[in-house]
């Protein structure tokens, strides 16, 4: 996959802006969350498409542990692209 995404701060720790999560692990547990959303969506949409009409109650509580599995266990790429981004919005706000 990709290099681990290197992280820093302009403000100084304890120190953040009114609205900004005060450190880099706030930030890249945010980004992990939103990866674990989007794969939550196409692992439904995969099950779906092979033919995974008969689900149980709990089909959607799997996909959402399976997601966020793959996403704090490095992810497809998708944290690292969003971690990338709120931090170039930090630079600029």
């Amino acid at each position: 996959m990709s290099e681990a995404l290197q992280v820093r701060t302009s403000a100084p720790a304890g120190a953040a802006a009114p609205g900004r999560p005060a450190n880099d692990a706030a930030l890249r547990h945010a980004a992990q969350e939103f990866e674990a959303v989007f794969l939550a969506q196409v692992l439904a949409k995969l099950n779906q498409g092979l033919g995974g009409d008969e689900q149980t109650p709990f089909h959607d509580m799997f996909n959402d542990e399976l997601a966020k599995l793959i996403s704090r266990s490095g992810g497809v790429g998708v944290a690292d692209a969003v971690m990338k981004e709120m931090l170039k919005s930090q630079e600029v706000a």
